[in-house]
């Protein structure tokens, strides 16, 4: 079909687990309609897809173009600024980046 174009279609159901297919699709397809042919979102509502083309956010009705790489997007658990700073906490200011290694008697920091 000289109309049809394939797009990649990637999700990342859980950690260290990610799902890829190809899908032919005719042209003109949105990534609504890629989301739609793959069959993996038939339990989750449309309002939660959370989606991109190559990285970058669209909206489920941005139309799609031969060879494009669509990605849906699962929420994050844990806000990544709380996690660093939980994480920082448990490390202590003196286990933690920068001020990891500090020179005798120099201030907190430097």
């Amino acid at each position: 079909m000289a109309n049809d174009m394939q797009v990649t279609l990637i999700w990342s159901p859980a950690p260290r687990e990610v799902r890829e297919t190809t899908l032919q699709l005719p042209a003109g397809a949105t990534v609504r309609d890629a989301l739609a042919a793959s069959g993996w979102l038939a339990d989750l509502p449309e309002a939660d897809w959370d989606c991109g083309i190559w990285g970058r956010r669209t909206p489920p009705d941005t139309a799609l173009h031969d060879g494009d790489r669509v990605e849906l997007y699962r929420p994050l658990r844990v806000d990544p600024k709380v996690a660093r700073r939980e994480r920082f906490n448990r490390q202590g200011a003196r286990g933690a980046g920068l001020f990891a290694s500090r020179r005798p008697g120099a201030k907190p920091g430097y």
